[in-house]
């Protein structure tokens, strides 16, 4: 008997041990996001957002219970008090039975699950709630129905919300109340005699399907403003808003079955005192057939016979419309399209004078050089550099210079297996070192970077006080920081006593850990009793978690879309990452959709610099707040930017305080703000079909471009848009900008259409410039240029001479206008075989018209494509080889590729002694004389040398690294 009483104790004990376990767990996760946003000073955005989801939570499933509860408890209480005897009749006896004894039961758990699923459901809902309450207005109505955009991006949704729940309350309460009156009696579906419905069983299912159909009407009401942003497809192209279909058959047929429903629902109120069925019967026969006929056929039949005859003429009214609705909700309304003759030959001096003054290009490709990066500035193996790098602009010796930018991180995946441990992981191991970059346009010999910014301790151009990262893309999950003890590892250093330099955080980010609470609510969040237990956790110890600069703007405003590529900048000797975070709505009348994921997607999207998201589908889109992130304390600010934003004004009016205002940007930050990317990508893809403003011929789609693959990559994505410093035509000054091209819609590769964005912050910030070619005339696009560049005999034999024992990497292909034509240069970079090798920067490909270069340097390039010499008329292939062959005969031209065999060997004996004597100046001299020898004997060959090069196994470039490996180019002697 005890023993029955202690096994009947233990099943409650372990269920409420189980409840109380699951509670402190769901607590943990409320609370230690409190303490997070403490830290950051953003408390109200967890309050107001907890608050409007509770409410939500709450009112939803206390109303959804509540309703199925009280239509339970009313089925039941009307119940017959006699059964009447109908086939089946002992099997629901049974079932009734069975269940009176524990009917509260049921009907407790029944309905707290039901309002559990509903509220969780609508808390979902808590942004278009928000929304709908504190919208504000866009000063802008729609053509059709006159109302404020608002009413279309912040009120229907709600009210398409709230329709949508009160439909499923209804339907649930009248499947409760049917299988309640079928099981008590009230409900005879094989009734042999008498009604099939007792008096009351009539009256409750008629007020609940009276409520469904009034529920109904309202839902016809509002699909009305719902065709605004119905989606369709017109002529050649995808089309949101009304059509003339809608607007002279579809709305007036809403309108009537609105009316009908209406009508129909007061037949089945008026069932209430009625005892028949015929007339609501024949009202949802009528709403059914007019469903039919008004709703399917009738609008069929005017798109068939109507509108199907003289499409683009009926359609034309409508396509404005939405022409005119896209290109405002995208901001792309005020686009420059200017013609451009792209001319293919020019005069050589204006061509020179042009390249010159135009643009500085960008050699440096931000995608290609993380590896170069890493070996030349990593220096420790516990550091990484981010797989792409960004482009930015710093003031170099009085000049604004385009660098390529990124910080040095710390890499736990670098430490070897055996110092993979807890203390290691999050208590040594907190954080990067040191911010690097190097100009675009230049590089050192041997193709390396040059670096503006580099080394540690920091040395460069580019002051940088605190160069910690505390808070960066590839941060630890959690670290322990701070106390009276420096047990961080800070930075390597020969002369410190370990080898290493250590520090004690003591920013004021980061959450305090030191008392038993705060260790014991951590330990539960992240599973891991050496939170609760390790001695390396002090009274003055804090904990730094959420790290990653999008998640942590992502957490102090949940309402934006973020830029998948954030950046660091050096700000008052400080890092900050800047996010660009963007305002987004898909209710804007009678502008196209987009799939953020499809439209920014490109040959070079990765999952880590995919956009942040949390509505997939959009019609409208600002960049209208600038974030930072303090790499050090790990300080969120939010700035509002450019012209005022409804969407935006709607947010700050939810959560007021949060968003500073622009005049409060510092001028410094300000000169490191840019024209965002994925907000580029977006509009590039909507511009290729929204350039055409006339209704007809964008109808008929001929006119359309689209974004073309990206030739330099073999998956076949997008060419991605590229930033560049240069001058577009009619501009008197060089600017920072964002630029892509285009070509035809079909199948053809010829070039469209060029277009740069202004990214520098100024009067003149956004400004779209669209170069519009002659559709006469055949221009290359960017995969014919790659295929003529890698086509041409001369070309294609010195890349197979960079093949041997190396990998040619092709960089970004840039578009440049010049001259009145069109300037290609894409920077060719050579990698080593061997594993610790990376990309150097070997050869620069131009091409402009049907000429092209292919030379060691981009002056060697353009001076060999637009020559100083000539009668101004065409260009004259270069020979790609590097310098012009020279005359001679072929006895001088054998003494020539001698002698420059002869030099490549004294080079390599030379670079040979260097790597001994450990001299690794002479031996980069002797790299820089073994190329040069290279060159020479390459040239001799081709002017009629009859001596061969070396074979790849004798090679005069097969000198050694110093690492001791052999390698077709110059290595790298930095340490992994």
């Amino acid at each position: 008997m005890p023993t029955r009483r202690r096994g009947r104790a233990l099943l409650p004990t372990l269920v409420i041990l189980g409840l109380l376990l699951i509670g402190f767990s769901i607590l943990t996760g409320f609370y230690t996001d409190l303490l997070w946003f403490r830290s950051v000073g953003y408390t109200s955005v967890f309050t107001r957002t907890l608050g409007a989801k509770a409410l939500l939570f709450f009112v939803a499933g206390v109303l959804f219970a509540a309703a199925v509860a009280v239509n339970f408890v009313v089925a039941y209480r009307t119940r017959p008090a006699y059964q009447a005897l109908i086939p089946g009749q002992q099997e629901l006896d049974r079932y009734r039975m069975a269940l009176d004894p524990y009917k509260r039961l049921v009907l407790l758990v029944l309905v707290t699950l039901l309002g559990l699923i509903a509220g969780s459901s609508a808390s979902g809902a808590w942004r278009t709630y928000v929304q709908w309450r504190n919208g504000v207005s866009f000063g802008r109505k729609d053509e059709q129905f006159g109302r404020d955009i608002s009413f279309f991006a912040f009120d229907l949704p709600w009210y398409r919300f709230v329709l949508g729940f009160a439909i499923a309350t209804v339907v649930v309460c009248l499947i409760a109340a049917a299988v309640t009156h079928y099981l008590y009696g009230g409900l005879r579906l094989q009734a042999l005699l008498g009604e099939r419905a007792t008096p009351a069983a009539r009256v409750h299912l008629s007020v609940l399907v009276g409520t469904f159909v009034l529920l109904r009407a309202i839902g016809y009401w509002l699909d009305r403003y719902g065709l605004a942003v119905s989606e369709h497809r017109v002529g050649e192209a995808d089309f949101t808003g009304l059509t003339y279909t809608d607007v002279n058959a579809v709305l007036q047929g809403k309108t009537i079955l609105a009316i009908i429903s209406l009508m129909c629902a007061v037949l089945f109120f008026a069932n209430v005192v009625r005892r028949t069925w015929l007339l609501p019967g024949i009202g949802v026969g009528l709403l059914l057939l007019s469903a039919l006929l008004i709703g399917g056929i009738y609008p069929a039949l005017v798109q068939r016979f109507q509108v199907a005859p003289n499409e683009a003429d009926k359609e034309a009214p409508y396509i404005r419309r939405n022409i005119e609705a896209t290109r405002q909700a995208y901001g792309i309304d005020n686009v420059e399209i200017n013609d451009y003759s792209a001319a293919t030959t020019a005069s050589q001096e204006q061509l020179r004078s042009d390249s010159d003054t135009t643009a500085s290009i960008r050699l440096l490709d931000p995608q290609l050089l993380s590896p170069t990066y890493k070996n030349l500035q990593q220096f420790r193996p516990y550091y990484d550099f981010a797989e792409s790098l960004d482009v930015d602009r710093y003031t170099i010796n009085g000049d604004r210079r385009d660098v390529v930018a990124s910080v040095r991180e710390v890499s736990l995946e670098g430490l070897p297996t055996a110092q993979r441990n807890w203390i290691n992981d999050h208590t040594v191991y907190t954080h990067g070192f040191g911010f690097v970059a190097a100009l675009g346009d230049e590089t050192t010999d041997g193709g390396r970077p040059s670096f503006v910014s580099s080394d540690i301790p920091p040395q460069g151009q580019i002051a940088v006080e605190q160069p910690r990262i505390y808070f960066g893309q590839a941060s630890p999950t959690y670290s322990i920081v701070g106390g009276d003890v420096a047990r961080e590892l800070d930075f390597p250093d020969d002369s410190a006593r370990s080898g290493v330099r250590r520090n004690s955080y003591d920013g004021t980010g980061g959450v305090p850990i030191g008392s038993l609470f705060h260790k014991l609510l951590f330990a539960t969040k992240y599973q891991e009793a050496n939170l609760l237990l390790s001695d390396r956790i002090g009274p003055d110890s804090k904990i730094l978690f959420t790290r990653e600069p999008k998640e942590r703007v992502e957490k102090v405003a949940p309402w934006l879309t973020l830029d998948g590529d954030p950046y660091p900048a050096v700000v008052g000797d400080r890092i900050l990452w800047i996010v660009d975070g963007y305002t987004t709505s898909n209710g804007y009348p009678y502008s196209t959709r987009s799939t953020l994921d499809d439209v920014t997607a490109d040959s070079r999207t990765t999952q880590s610099t995919a956009l942040v998201a949390p509505v997939e589908r959009v019609n409208y889109i600002r960049n209208s707040v600038k974030a930072t992130v303090d790499a050090y304390d790990g300080t969120v600010t939010l700035y509002q930017w450019g012209p005022s934003d409804p969407v935006l004004e709607t947010w700050r009016k939810a959560f007021p305080n949060t968003v500073k205002d622009g005049s409060e940007i510092s001028e410094e930050l300000r000169t490191h703000l840019r024209y965002p990317e994925d907000l580029f990508k977006v509009q590039r893809t909507l511009l290729a079909n929204y350039h055409v403003t006339n209704p007809q011929t964008f109808y008929n789609g001929s006119d359309f471009w689209r974004v073309p693959v990206d030739p330099t990559q073999d998956d076949l994505g997008l060419q991605p848009p590229y930033y560049l410093t240069l001058r577009m035509p009619g501009q008197s000054e060089q600017s920072f900008s964002l630029t892509s091209t285009y070509v035809p819609t079909g199948d053809r590769n010829n070039l469209a259409a060029f277009v740069a964005v202004n990214a520098d912050p100024g009067p003149d910030y956004g400004t779209f410039r669209v170069l519009q070619l002659p559709r006469s005339l055949q221009i290359n696009g960017p995969s014919q240029v790659q295929n003529q560049l890698e086509s041409d005999d001369n070309i294609a034999e010195e890349i197979n001479i960079l093949k041997r024992g190396t990998r040619v990497q092709n960089g970004n292909l840039l578009t440049l206008p010049v001259g009145g034509g069109l300037l290609y240069v894409e920077p060719v970079y050579v990698q080593a075989d061997a594993t610790t090798s990376f990309p150097l920067l070997r050869k620069v490909l131009v091409s402009f018209g049907n000429d092209v270069a292919f030379e060691d340097t981009l002056e060697e390039a353009l001076d060999s494509l637009f020559p100083d010499q000539g009668d101004g008329g065409g260009i004259e292939p270069p020979d790609p080889g590097g310098e012009p062959a020279q005359p001679g005969t072929g006895a001088e031209q054998n003494a020539a590729l001698a002698r420059a065999l002869n030099d490549a060997r004294q080079a390599i004996q030379a670079a040979e002694e260097a790597l001994q004597a450990g001299d690794f100046a002479a031996y980069g001299q002797a790299q820089a004389d073994l190329r040069d020898a290279i060159d020479r004997a390459i040239r001799a060959q081709r002017a009629g040398g009859s001596a061969s090069l070396p074979s790849p196994t004798s090679s005069p470039s097969a000198s050694p690294s110093p690492t001791g490996s052999v390698s077709e180019t110059p290595q790298s002697d930095a340490t992994g």
